[in-house]
């Protein structure tokens, strides 16, 4: 592993409230509560507020009811999302404030407009010169106070307006870098190339070939049947290498990570960064946020067993 940074910055803070067992109905509005979800794969972090939210009002018999979340993931993210009740929705900036670790894997060589799997491939890379020794040396540069730019699809506000929205219009987007914290950063995995992928080029990303769905989610809806969630990362063609062709790349090698990071961190830019500074191009294939502060994946409940805890919790 790397070595880790601890910084200044990085205060201790209070360990997060669990979920309170048993009480009254009257408690999830005052105290209010606070729940850890698995997040699933395709869902937006509004569909599970929205879920949670009619959930609640179902079994309490009422209209309305104050949800929220601490902490926005992609939709083709998963894992943990912490979510807030009536009056705990007050701590949702505190919560949001916790450091958090994702388990990220990167396929190198190759990136896409949101510099995930949301978008099709729009440029191919050289990856002959890289190897985990390069890897390994290039994700020091990463550790401790970093400077990073948003990703262009993106809910950072440009003007008043979206970034992700002036992005859909094929708008220059010029966002400004922010300051973060990358406090460990691991290779977990590294895979060599395919040495038998016949041919390079989009289907040796995808073992199933263009129609592999597995491989390639379709764009994620809500689920009363809302349009995509829009979300891109930063298209910088000035860091980046001049693209191969696909015909002149025969496979790509990938790599698996463990990121611990501050607030506001974009694993889809630092996958973007992390490309250009291997001297080529990157992008993500599964992404999943293992903990919140002390909370961990282990901890949370999945939204297919929520609705049934859900009835051991309110009284009748």
């Amino acid at each position: 592993m790397l070595n880790s940074i601890s910084t200044s910055s990085h205060q201790p803070l209070p360990s997060l409230t669990g979920v309170i067992e048993g009480g009254s109905a009257g408690s999830w509005v005052d105290p209010g509560r606070i729940l850890y979800i698995d997040k699933p794969l395709r869902w937006t972090s509004f569909d599970v507020v929205n879920k949670v939210r009619w959930l609640l009002c179902k079994h309490l018999g009422t209209k309305k009811l104050k949800v929220g979340h601490a902490g926005t993931l992609d939709p083709l993210a998963t894992g943990v999302m912490i979510v807030c009740t009536g009056r705990a929705t007050k701590r949702i900036d505190e919560l949001q404030a916790h450091t958090k670790e994702y388990v990220a894997t990167l396929r190198l060589g190759a990136t896409t407009p949101s510099f995930d799997l949301e978008h099709e491939i729009d440029a191919y890379y050289p990856t002959e010169h890289i190897t985990r020794e390069l890897v390994e040396e290039t994700l020091k540069q990463f550790l401790g106070r970093i400077e990073q730019v948003p990703p262009a699809y993106s809910a950072v506000k440009v003007d008043g307006k979206r970034a992700y929205d002036l992005a859909r219009k094929e708008k220059d987007v010029e966002l400004k870098p922010k300051v973060l914290v990358i406090d460990e950063i691991e290779l977990l995995e590294y895979k060599e190339p395919l040495s038998n992928s016949p041919r390079g080029g989009e289907d040796s990303l995808y073992p199933g070939g263009k129609d592999d769905t597995a491989m390639r989610p379709s764009p994620p809806r809500g689920e009363r049947g809302e349009g995509p969630i829009p979300r891109t990362g930063m298209r910088n063609k000035a860091f980046l290498t001049a693209p191969t062709t696909p015909q002149d790349t025969a496979d790509y090698p990938s790599i698996t990570l463990r990121v611990v990071c501050s607030k506001g961190t974009y694993i889809r830019a630092l996958a973007r960064d992390i490309g250009q500074a291997l001297g080529s191009g990157a992008h993500l294939t599964a992404l999943r946020r293992t903990r919140v502060g002390e909370v961990r994946v282990e901890d949370c409940m999945s939204m297919e067993e929520f609705p049934a805890w859900l009835d051991t919790q309110i009284s009748h």
